[in-house]
């Protein structure tokens, strides 16, 4: 499911849900890579939330249902951004790029699972 944006993903506790934790490499750009260790928990049903160890980076997945047979994946993402002119500029873009990422791994996920 991961674009090749991620690299050396490695399942370092657990691996279903409350209490993994997973590393992995995220490459936003050709420059910029992010060594991500993420804890998950499930707060609430059909809600999973990655919050890295590593930065302030918080992804929560949600899952609902979306008619018979079908589900709907909505993935979103928040951090508190580096100051000054580096971070002006990682503000402004960073956003658009993660986005365009995990529209990557949406996009993968529904085609495995209509397989």
């Amino acid at each position: 499911l991961l674009p090749e944006h991620f690299s050396e993903y490695e399942v370092r506790e657990g691996g279903d849900g409350q209490g993994t934790l997973v590393h992995w490499k995220l490459q936003a750009t050709s420059k910029r890579i992010r060594d991500c260790l993420l804890e998950v928990s499930e707060p609430t049903d059909g809600e999973l939330v990655e919050k890295d160890r590593n930065s302030s980076m918080v992804t929560t997945w949600r899952v609902t249902p979306a008619g018979e047979g079908s589900s709907r994946v909505v993935v979103s993402s928040v951090w508190n951004g580096a100051g000054g002119v580096g971070g002006f500029f990682e503000r402004t873009f960073a956003p658009k790029g993660l986005g365009r990422i995990y529209d990557l791994v949406l996009a993968n996920l529904a085609t495995e699972v209509e397989k």
